[in-house]
């Protein structure tokens, strides 16, 4: 993972997300194909651009930061492939919410 976080830098408002993988067992200890397994919709923040500019040329902050883990919308975004793995990049606005730890 560390191999894309050096590699690409998001430009603007984008977010470098990995989506978190799913349980391949049910609670009661059935294995499940991945064909199966429902898509998962929240993603940890690898890489986050500077941000937006406005009209006046002023900076808009980012609202999530590296390693917040996000809820990302079942469509929209762009898919990478580096190293076999599957990210995805998203725009800051994008995102539905952050889920915090508890």
């Amino acid at each position: 993972m560390s191999g894309i976080v050096k590699r690409f830098v998001p430009l603007m408002d984008r977010v470098l997300v990995q989506k978190v993988k799913s349980e391949a067992k049910t609670a009661t200890g059935i294995l499940l194909p991945e064909t199966a397994q429902p898509a998962p919709n929240w993603a940890k923040v690898l890489a986050v651009g500077p941000g937006r500019r406005t009209k006046e040329g002023e900076l808009l902050p980012m609202s999530v930061k590296i390693g917040d883990t996000v809820v990302v919308p079942e469509y929209g975004g762009m898919t990478l492939k580096f190293d076999n793995e599957d990210y995805h990049v998203y725009r800051d606005e994008d995102f539905m919410g952050i889920v915090q730890e508890e």
